[in-house]
């Protein structure tokens, strides 16, 4: 059982950045690819990157493409979310993920993950 847990989120000003941080009790080699979702009130939850094994393929939703760069540091057992240029409306509670296998679902589909962290709160102030 792989336990995730959420760091670096907080409260920040629009154009301003944040790191994100998600560690994982074991080490990745155990998960396929990870990923962030984030949801705010009265949304769904939402993809917002993905990494695979061994740092590449990523992706990206529409909305944070050219702002958001998604990382993992296999030595630390850590997954990042680099986050720049946030708007009022990245505001929500973002979420790490981890897959331990191959699903025929796409990655940005929640279904897709065995194993969530907790959630780490982003707020982005106009």
């Amino acid at each position: 059982q792989v336990q995730l847990v959420e760091s670096g989120g907080g409260w920040v000003q629009a154009g301003g950045s944040l790191r994100l941080s998600c560690a994982a009790s074991e080490h990745t080699y155990n998960t396929k690819h990870m990923a962030w979702f984030r949801q705010s009130p009265g949304k769904e939850r939402e993809g917002v990157a993905v990494i695979y094994a061994g740092g590449q393929p990523t992706y990206y939703a529409d909305s944070v493409k050219g702002r958001f760069t998604v990382s993992r540091e296999s030595a630390k057992n850590t997954m990042y979310l680099q986050m720049n240029s946030l708007k009022p409306e990245d505001t929500a509670m973002y979420y790490c993920a981890a897959s331990a296998g191959f699903y025929a679902r796409a990655w940005y589909d929640s279904y897709a993950y065995d194993y969530w962290g907790q959630g780490t709160q982003v707020t982005v102030s106009s």
